[in-house]
């Protein structure tokens, strides 16, 4: 691959990403210089436990809040620099947002049909696309319901669709599956797969297995920090970002109590140990 393909496969570049919060105990860093890039045709799984930065992280790459530090560049677009206005065009014509919650994504008064459609109008997408649609996420026989007729899954699946329908170049998803039966999370997952396969970029932060298992890769963030990465069901590899940070696992810490480790580079190899110990 040329470097002109590989740049233009990249939908979504993160470098130093930084987030801070106000706090009454003082400013909380969700995010500590986040570096990573997500490219078109793919699904990514951002994982890690509670207080990690994955909300931070998937907020900002939908462009509903700004990083507090480094750059985040939207289809080549820098958004640091962008007014509000222009950030929310960015937004409108680049990314769909699925939140958690998937009933904050719907219009409460609209029937599922009518939501697609909505959506439709905006896309220039066929009513036939809309009825297609929701056959495939199991919606046909409810197509006349409203969002407060519909069970969780229901809404979940047709908060996708809508997604899926208006055709971004990124789809970013809030736990997708997270509290989702065997059958609805295939179909979810198959859909944002499909979204992938049709050229976009899906990011999704996720706990769950089964969406893990149907990411081309999952990063794994730690203390705001992008800790590994791994292709799919691969081996995860430490990542390191442009200031040389390296995340251990929580096994190798126990290896430095003091937090220093002495690093040597022998035949082309990278040495750690506690310092002071022989080598």
């Amino acid at each position: 691959m040329t470097t002109a393909e590989t740049l233009a496969s990249v939908a979504v570049r993160c470098q130093r990403l930084v987030k801070m919060y106000a706090a009454p105990t003082g400013e909380t860093q969700a995010l500590r210089g986040v570096e990573a890039t997500f490219r078109t045709g793919t699904v990514s799984a951002v994982t890690g436990p509670s207080g990690s930065g994955k909300s931070s992280l998937l907020s900002i790459l939908a462009l509903r809040e700004r990083q507090t530090g480094g750059e985040l560049e939207v289809h080549g677009v820098s958004t640091s620099r962008l007014s509000v206005r222009e950030l929310v065009t960015l937004r409108r014509d680049h990314v769909a947002w699925v939140p958690q919650r998937s009933a904050d994504a719907l219009l409460p008064t609209l029937t599922a049909r009518e939501q697609l459609l909505h959506v439709a109008s905006a896309r220039r997408a066929r009513a036939a696309d809309v009825d297609d649609l929701l056959e495939r996420v199991g919606l046909a026989a409810r197509r006349g319901a409203r969002p407060y007729e519909l069970s969780g899954g229901e809404q979940q699946r047709l908060a996708i669709a809508a997604a899926v329908l208006a055709g971004t170049p990124v789809l970013v998803a809030d736990e997708p599956t997270a509290e989702l039966d065997d059958e609805s999370a295939r179909v979810v997952l198959a859909e944002l797969r499909h979204c992938a396969a049709t050229g976009s970029c899906v990011v999704i932060s996720t706990h769950d297995d089964r969406a893990m298992r149907a990411a081309d890769r999952i990063l794994a963030l730690r203390h705001g920090v992008l800790a590994t990465e791994s292709a799919g069901s691969g081996r995860a590899l430490a990542a390191i970002d442009s200031a040389g940070r390296l995340q251990l696992p929580p096994t190798a810490l126990d290896l430095f109590p003091d937090g220093r480790a002495s690093v040597e580079v022998v035949d082309g190899e990278v040495r750690l140990r506690p310092p002071g110990e022989d080598a």
